[in-house]
């Protein structure tokens, strides 16, 4: 969603980073008149554009965790598929993919692209990106379930998978680089602009043999980048003209105010709030009556306006934008005080009191959890809000020292809830390990119809309660982004893209050989036995791939 906001608080730091918009809203919002910060005149738009970023996090898509190099990032580098704001795989570098019969084997075709130094992209270049992103810090667990990756070709990669995946396109959004700088600060990518000069400063050149017949969202000739190194260095290169973009986190512990004129948009980042409840010991959560009514007691909205509206309520462990999200389903798991404290009453436990464990890094998500506290023990339940160092508290979660918590946790782009209930899962604290639960997260990956049974039976036990999808910002000089409609992962993105049905090709049929006779105007042709091959070492040989891929947990709440 598009926003004119002055003098909005944002922060411009952060750990963990996706992006995206709503498409649906292509005009700003109307706010108070606007007002420029005095001092602050931004040269002709034809003139130049430019960025901040941080010199010393580098620009390796897969190890930048500084959310202010997203948009040089984005610049730079392109996937398979670029993900919507609305959770949809639109192709990229892929021009064509089938899916097998079984959905286990995707078979993606390239596009005839070239990198910024004039090398053609080879499907080795995507295997060695795709293997670099698993397990790091930015894209962490999302390819859980791939098991094979390789080049069946120079233009063709093969992905298999340990289980059925319907729209395994959706988690592919992840940059391509050459194949040999996976590990480089600042490797070669395929987008519109390269890394070079103006002027003896570093500057994003706007590549004259750029393979895609798109126009990027801006189109400069050069993109001049500022260095900054603190929240306030780069607040002041927007305000005073130096950078015409910048991506924030409003609910981040680093944050500025802007107080000059800017053009808003808030951001889907798959960041997902919840509660999560021990349902062992003397934990008032344990009588699952109460646990499957603590959705009721939590006023979404309330915590929405602790983070300064950039959060969207959710009572489905998905973002509500998103095709899983049933809106009606989700209206019987809503905000009902009287609910939870009748629950409460009918478990015998009205006035007991509970303990809501949540990490101090994050002084708003202390906040959030204080408001929680307040909702709850005004419906009868009294929670003590017990707020611990990282450390303490995820020592607190893995020996399961807590009645519920307030965690938070970047979900993959299919919204798969596989870590909170697969056995020895990386989010399974306090018993939450379920394999019916489990079952139905598979089924949902194989067919998106089945997301209404998965988000049904979480909620009806309760022990997974989410809240809240957190949004970040990406604040622009007015009027030199018009066609913005920023992506989960690409700032740059815009409507000027391929839909994925218009990517997605058949998988061949097996050939069959005919039945000999069928015909009865005809008398079959005698056949001759055919010859024996000569069994050689070399046809004994049938190289089997190797599936045994190591995959690290995700990101802990």
């Amino acid at each position: 969603m598009k926003k004119n906001i002055i003098g909005l608080v944002a922060a411009v730091l952060c750990i963990s980073m996706l992006y995206g918009c709503n498409p649906e809203q292509g005009v700003p919002r109307d706010t108070e008149p606007a007002k420029t910060q005095q001092g602050a005149s931004h040269p002709t738009r034809a003139e130049r554009f430019g960025l901040s970023y941080l010199p010393e996090a580098g620009l390796n898509p897969y190890e930048c965790t500084q959310i202010v190099n997203r948009p040089v990032i984005s610049a730079l580098y392109q996937g398979l598929f670029i993900v919507t704001s609305q959770y949809r795989a639109e192709p990229v570098l892929c021009k064509t993919y089938m899916v097998s019969p079984n959905l286990m084997e995707y078979r993606f075709q390239l596009e005839p692209a070239t990198f910024s130094d004039g090398t053609a992209l080879h499907a080795e270049d995507v295997v060695a990106s795709l293997q670099a992103a698993k397990g790091s810090p930015v894209y962490g667990d999302r390819l859980r379930h791939v098991t094979s990756i390789h080049a069946e070709s120079s233009t063709e990669v093969v992905l298999t998978l340990d289980t059925p995946h319907e729209n395994l396109p959706v988690l592919l959004d992840i940059p391509v680089v050459k194949a040999g700088e996976v590990k480089e600060k600042m490797p070669i990518g395929t987008g519109p602009y390269a890394i070079g000069e103006d002027e003896g400063s570093p500057a994003l050149v706007r590549r004259s043999n750029w393979w895609s017949e798109y126009t990027p969202a801006v189109n400069f000739d050069k993109i001049l980048l500022s260095a900054g190194a603190t929240p306030s260095d780069l607040r002041d290169h927007f305000e005073f003209g130096t950078t015409d973009l910048v991506c924030a986190d409003p609910g981040s512990p680093s944050y500025v105010k802007y107080r000059c004129d800017y053009e808003l948009w808030d951001c889907a980042t798959g960041i997902m709030l919840y509660l999560g409840c021990n349902n062992s010991g003397s934990s008032p959560f344990a009588n699952g009556e109460v646990r499957a009514a603590l959705t009721h007691g939590v006023d979404r909205k309330a915590l929405v306006e602790v983070y300064g509206g950039f959060a969207q309520a959710a009572c489905l462990p998905a973002a509500p934008e998103t095709d899983y999200y049933d809106s009606t389903l989700a209206a019987s798991f809503g905000y009902d005080a009287e609910a939870f404290s009748q629950a409460l009453h009918n478990a015998g436990l009205y006035e007991t009191s509970a303990r809501l464990l949540v990490c101090n890094d994050n002084p708003t998500r202390v906040q959030a959890a204080q408001s929680i506290a307040k909702q709850l023990t005004d419906s009868g339940l009294t929670v003590e809000v017990m707020a611990l160092p990282w450390e303490d508290y995820l020592g607190a979660l893995k020996v399961g020292n807590f009645d519920f918590y307030l965690g938070e946790v970047r979900l993959s782009p299919n919204f798969d809830l596989s870590p909170f209930f697969q056995e020895n899962g990386a989010l399974g604290y306090g018993g939450m390990a379920n394999a019916e639960h489990y079952g139905l997260c598979l089924k949902a990956l194989e067919n998106s119809g089945n997301y209404y049974n998965l988000h049904s039976a979480v909620m009806e036990d309760g022990q997974l309660c989410p809240l809240v999808f957190r949004t970040y910002a990406v604040y622009a000089t007015r009027g030199v982004a018009t066609g913005l409609l920023p992506g989960l992962d690409n700032v740059f993105h815009t409507a000027n893209s391929r839909q994925l049905t218009q990517a997605k090709m058949e998988w061949p049929q097996e050939e069959t050989i005919p039945t000999v006779g069928t015909d009865a105007t005809e008398d079959p042709e005698e056949l001759e036995d055919p010859e024996e091959p000569e069994v050689t070492e070399e046809t004994e040989a049938v190289e089997i791939p190797d599936e045994s891929q190591d995959f690290e947990d995700p990101e802990e709440p």
